[in-house]
């Protein structure tokens, strides 16, 4: 594990990250992974390996020069796509699996909730809600959603 900025990171010809290290190895496919996502994502980034094994940790993002941070980012918003939602238009049943009809900050969208295990209360007043699809769509704040979305989801919870 490498804990100061003594590597380098670049795109290769197919547009992989490449890691090169201290030692000058270089590692093709790299992922940076966030340590808490939600509650923290500009803090504690790990550069992986393709099989998982941690290459180099980053305290905060913006201690990084601006190129690798760059890269970092780029690829952060490549894999990770958590739509936020805004609103909930509508349930086809209250039974579990339901129909959801949602207004997030990338668009109107449909998700299909399975069971009511999918959803997960974050830190308070958050939840995060699994699709079937393995979609995850984030509610930061519960209780800034409209009267009737709180209605609908605490039939849910």
């Amino acid at each position: 594990m490498t804990e100061t900025h003594d590597y380098q990171l670049r795109r290769n010809g197919f547009g992989k990250l490449e890691f090169m290290g201290p030692d000058g190895e270089i590692h093709t496919g790299v992922v940076p992974v966030r340590a808490f996502p939600i509650s923290a994502p500009a803090d504690g980034i790990a550069l992986v390996d393709p099989y998982g094994h941690e290459l180099a940790w980053i305290n905060e993002l913006g201690d990084l020069p601006e190129e690798p941070r760059k890269l970092v980012e780029t690829e952060l918003a490549q894999r990770e796509f958590m739509p936020v939602i805004t609103r909930i238009v509508s349930v086809a049943s209250f039974a579990t699996p339901s129909t959801w009809q949602v207004e997030t900050d990338r668009g109107a969208a449909t998700l299909i909730l399975k069971g009511e295990e999918d959803i997960r209360r974050l830190t308070p007043p958050a939840l995060l809600i699994a699709d079937s699809h393995g979609i995850h769509f984030l509610i930061p704040d519960r209780s800034a959603l409209d009267q009737h979305s709180r209605r609908i989801l605490d039939r849910f919870l």
